[in-house]
């Protein structure tokens, strides 16, 4: 799903959080991969380079 908001990026989550509450939700920038709780979205966010986010998936899909 995605979710244009007023910061200007587009959040999405995972298609597996259709009826959970307790989901995190990403949105990629040109030099970053941001990521915030989805229960907390005027919260802060968690920026990491790509590279790390593109590790991460590749691990979880192994």
């Amino acid at each position: 799903m995605t979710a244009p908001e007023p910061d200007g990026f587009v959040w999405r989550t995972s298609s597996y959080c259709d009826k959970c509450e307790a989901c995190v939700e990403v949105a990629p920038t040109s030099d970053a991969v941001l990521i915030r709780d989805s229960q907390h979205r005027i919260g802060p966010a968690l920026s990491i380079p790509p590279t790390a986010w593109h590790a991460f998936l590749t691990t979880l899909t192994r």
